[in-house]
C-alpha cells in the first residue's frame, strides 16, 4: 500500500503540469511502484496467490498504459520508460 505522501511524490515528479493526476506517465509511475512493493511482498510470502493475482492484474494494466503511450506519444513514452528503468 502507497502512503499519501509517497503517492504525491510520485505523482509531482511525474506530472506533466501542475494540477495533472491522470495522465498515462502518472498512471504508469504509481503502477510501477505498487507493483516493486507487490513483488517485494511476494519475495517473503511465496505462496500468498491473491496477491499474485494482482500483481499480474497491475503488470497487464501497465503494459496497456505504454502501449496507448507508445503509440499516442513515442518522445513521451521513450522518456519515460527510461526514467522509471523499464524495458531493459
Amino acid at each position: 500500500m502507497l502512503t499519501k505522501e509517497r503517492k504525491r511524490e510520485v505523482i509531482k515528479n511525474f506530472c506533466t503540469h501542475p494540477s495533472d493526476t491522470g495522465s498515462a506517465e502518472v498512471q504508469v509511475a504509481l503502477l510501477t511502484e505498487r507493483i516493486n512493493r507487490v513483488t517485494e511482498h511476494l519475495k517473503e510470502h511465496k505462496k500468498d496467490f491473491g496477491s499474485r493475482r494482482g500483481l499480474l492484474m497491475m503488470v497487464g494494466k501497465r503494459s496497456a498504459l505504454l502501449r496507448y503511450l507508445a503509440k499516442k506519444n513515442r518522445t513521451r513514452y521513450l522518456a519515460l520508460i527510461e526514467r522509471l528503468g523499464l524495458r531493459k
